[in-house]
């Protein structure tokens, strides 16, 4: 078997293993999947008449210069204009509540435009589904909503943060939901939709080849961010040997006061120090 083979293989076996609570594979699932989105919105959210109308999934968002970009994992427009952020969140770190705030800033730039009124803002919602009860209190929905402190009231400016509860389970929609979000298998799924589109990428032959071209697609990406990683740590490291070697010779000329060196060379005084210290051992 070659290696190419053996990679195909694994890339088999590690499909079968993934169900939707995973990012990559709910990307797929989600992939020109309106009626999907729309069953998962309308559940998450309780509004049973909400209609999607567009659905994007590695939707890249960077509308200021220098500032961090995101990648939302599925983002939808509903039919009277409302924005929604869809993101798997499978560790707790990636649940910060600062993140929340920061996914749902940048749907508020991506959605106004020069010469727009900030009252033409759309109301948006920012759903992290978690696979772990993240505020460990057995909710199944966490709704984040502002109000005002003084009046007890709501400050209805239209931002909606929602924390899913991945561990809940239960006989209403949303438990079956969760259940289906955690199902490696479609036969074991209780909303038809999920389960076609599952079926559709694990059994079909088109849709396991999609899915095992997107896997590879990862692992190149990862490979490059790597290398990139690696070129940049070996860039710092020369200069930082660069930076001491200058210190070195100014130590040697024996005229500098260690305060210079630290200034000319870019090196802490402290680090000359231990140069200086090392040097004379």
């Amino acid at each position: 078997m070659t290696a190419t083979d053996q990679q195909h293989q694994e890339d088999l076996q590690r499909l079968r293993e993934l169900r939707p609570i995973d990012d990559d594979f709910m990307r797929c699932m989600f992939k020109d999947n309106i009626p999907l989105a729309e069953l998962v919105l309308r559940i998450i959210t309780d509004k049973q008449d909400l209609t999607i109308t567009v659905c994007e999934t590695q939707k890249d968002m960077k509308r200021l210069a220098g500032a961090r970009s995101i990648c939302l994992d599925a983002y939808g427009t509903d039919s009277v204009g409302k924005r929604y952020d869809l993101e798997i969140q499978r560790q707790e770190k990636g649940a910060d509540p600062h993140r929340a705030r920061y996914h749902s800033s940048v749907l508020d730039v991506e959605n106004l435009h020069s010469g727009q009124e900030f009252k033409e803002l759309p109301d948006t919602y920012t759903i992290f589904i978690n696979e772990k009860d993240f505020y460990e209190e057995g909710e199944p929905v966490y709704p984040i909503e502002r109000i005002n402190l003084a009046t007890g009231k709501s400050f209805e400016d239209g931002e909606h943060i929602l924390y899913v509860n991945g561990e809940y389970r239960g006989e209403s929609n949303l438990g079956k939901l969760m259940h289906d979000f955690n199902c490696t298998q479609a036969s074991d799924m209780n909303f038809e939709l999920m389960a076609d589109r599952t079926r559709y990428l694990k059994e079909n032959p088109k849709g396991v080849s999609e899915m095992c071209r997107i896997m590879e697609d990862m692992r190149n990406e990862s490979l490059k961010e790597g290398m990139k990683k690696g070129m940049k740590e070996g860039m710092k490291k020369g200069i930082k040997e660069g930076m001491k070697e200058t210190a070195l010779r100014m130590l040697a000329a024996g005229k500098y006061a260690l305060e210079e060196i630290a200034n000319i060379s870019g090196l802490s005084l402290e680090e000359v120090n231990q140069l200086k210290t090392g040097r004379n051992a």
